[in-house]
């Protein structure tokens, strides 16, 4: 019987995607090939705790930037309840100010 989990809209399997590291070791290639076709990632273990996650590098990618973008939104947020706003006006008056500044 194989066990699975669901993690948002994918769906991990237990006996292949969490593995030892000395699994990993002994079957590098393999595990870089599943990672890749199937774009789960692989969790390490080592004394029975995961240590390590490895990702194709597209799904990296794809989190790096989700990571950044939600960055943004808390530097937003931040701003927004320190009152550091302006208006649309405001903020186009200003840069069009920038932009005939930098006109040689």
């Amino acid at each position: 019987m194989v066990s699975y989990l669901y993690r948002g809209d994918a769906v991990m399997n237990i006996k292949e995607d969490i593995r030892p590291i000395s699994y990993i070791k002994a079957n590098a290639a393999e595990i870089l090939e599943q990672v890749n076709e199937t774009r789960r990632p692989v969790y390490v273990t080592q004394n029975g705790e995961a240590k390590a996650v490895l990702l194709d590098p597209e799904s990296y990618e794809k989190m790096k930037k989700a990571i950044g973008l939600l960055k943004l939104l808390t530097q937003g947020e931040h701003d927004i309840i320190e009152g550091k706003v302006l208006s649309q006006d405001e903020f186009f008056s200003g840069l069009d100010r920038d932009f005939d500044n930098t006109r040689p």
